[in-house]
């Protein structure tokens, strides 16, 4: 097998494209032959020794990935050679094979494909945990999500209008913005030209008809954040999804009081560790909606993976819209 070896977490020019022995499974294991694996900004992150996770070295990065299973090890039951799956396993993902916890792997039902598979897992867990579970959003309701055109906000769209809310997408560009409302979004923000923080809080409060947003899905952090709070509908929740921007924000916590607002703090990944059920429910449901065409993740590109280092230039450069897939 060959994959793109970390031996020093200094960036992305420091991994190396290695030939390595094709590993067997042991117990609970399965050997995965991968197909396509996709660029998530964690991915970034662990190359350059920034992420919360600290994987032993070396480690071959690429979070989550999709393929055929090559074999399985003692234990595994529920899967079998030549099935077709998904897995978030955190690593693994950016080679021809890796051996993958068979607890995590979500089996693909037919007419399920490898690229969107590869780029499902983490974007619509993460929006569907983070809108119908912490926020609670009902029908009717205004979601507001900034970094819109990324992966996970793509996704927040999709997952929003399919319970019944109406969407404000907030995104760089107009070509970003154009992309949001093609895939369900009622209205746009190009904070580009709607500047932070005034410009930013004008056109939200002109998209609600000035009672603000029941709930923000805020993957971007930085000086996004307290504008952006400020904005807030009574009894808005704010969702804490991630920080793309770089720094995490601080924010005057009387804005709480005055607007009656939570702050929402979303960790897909513990929840998932800690309410393996709900998770496993949750998921079951999302591949029923893929089924019935309410979700389908929004692929920028596809690249072969040898190109690994060209992708992550493109995911560095803020220019993709939705996710980048790499494929063997």
């Amino acid at each position: 097998m060959h994959a793109w070896l970390c031996e020093n977490p200094t960036g992305v020019d420091a991994l190396t494209w290695k030939e390595l022995p094709t590993p067997t499974p042991g117990p609970g294991q399965v050997l995965i032959e991968i197909k396509a694996a996709s660029l998530n900004f964690p991915d970034l992150l662990i190359v350059q020794n920034k992420y919360q996770m600290k994987p032993p070295l070396p480690f071959v990065p690429g979070s989550e990935y999709a393929g055929v299973i090559q074999a399985v090890g003692d234990g595994v039951t529920h899967l079998k050679v030549g099935q077709n799956v998904a897995c978030l396993s955190g690593t693994g993902g950016f080679g021809t094979h890796t051996l993958a916890p068979a607890a995590l792997c979500m089996p693909l039902p037919e007419g399920f494909g490898h690229v969107d598979a590869a780029a499902f897992i983490m974007i619509y867990a993460t929006s569907w945990h983070a809108l119908m579970d912490r926020a609670q959003l009902k029908a009717g309701e205004t979601v507001l999500v900034l970094g819109a055109a990324g992966g996970v906000g793509t996704a927040a769209i999709q997952i929003a209008k399919a319970a019944g809310a109406r969407v404000i997408a907030a995104a760089s560009t107009d070509e970003k913005c154009e992309l949001c409302r093609s895939i369900g979004a009622d209205a746009t923000i190009n904070y580009t030209t709607h500047a932070l923080p005034n410009g930013f809080r004008d056109a939200v409060k002109a998209a609600t008809d000035g009672k603000g947003p029941d709930v923000i899905y805020d993957p971007v952090g930085g000086d996004f954040a307290e504008p952006a709070f400020r904005s807030i509908g009574w009894r808005g929740r704010y969702l804490v999804v991630g920080f793309a921007s770089g720094p995490i924000p601080s924010l005057p916590l009387n804005l709480t009081l005055l607007k009656g607002a939570s702050l929402v703090g979303v960790f897909w990944g513990d929840f998932a560790r800690r309410e393996p059920k709900a998770n496993a429910q949750m998921m079951a449901e999302l591949a029923q909606w893929y089924g019935q065409g309410k979700i389908k993740p929004v692929i920028d590109s596809t690249m072969p993976m040898a190109e690994l280092k060209a992708a992550y230039a493109h995911m560095g450069s803020r220019g993709v819209k939705g996710k980048l897939v790499m494929v063997n």
